[in-house]
């Protein structure tokens, strides 16, 4: 998985490029938590992303509940496979997804 940050004053946008599962999810993981310190609008941007799991799915989770403080999250750009295990998973509901 190669994750890009895009910082532009206190907007961030993280792209996914891969698989986020069980072994990518710890990255993506501590990423987010050494960059959101300020940030106060998070996009995830999910076009290059083929897979992810429920670890993958925590991670969003926890992404979110931070950004509920500080600001807001939108997931952009999410595929019709990703798409479906949001709505399966309940996800569609906590997310803000565009």
């Amino acid at each position: 998985m190669l994750i890009n940050k895009d910082a532009k004053g206190d907007e961030l946008t993280i792209t996914i490029d891969g698989r986020l599962d069980t072994t990518t999810a710890p990255q993506l993981e501590a990423e987010i938590n050494s960059c959101l310190d300020g940030v106060k609008t998070l996009t995830m941007d999910m076009s290059k992303l083929v897979y992810i799991s429920s670890a993958g799915l925590r991670v969003l989770l926890k992404a979110q509940k931070i950004m509920n403080k500080q600001g807001k999250m939108t997931v952009i750009n999410v595929n019709q496979e990703i798409k479906e295990i949001f709505e399966v998973t309940g996800f569609d509901e906590l997310l803000n997804i565009e």
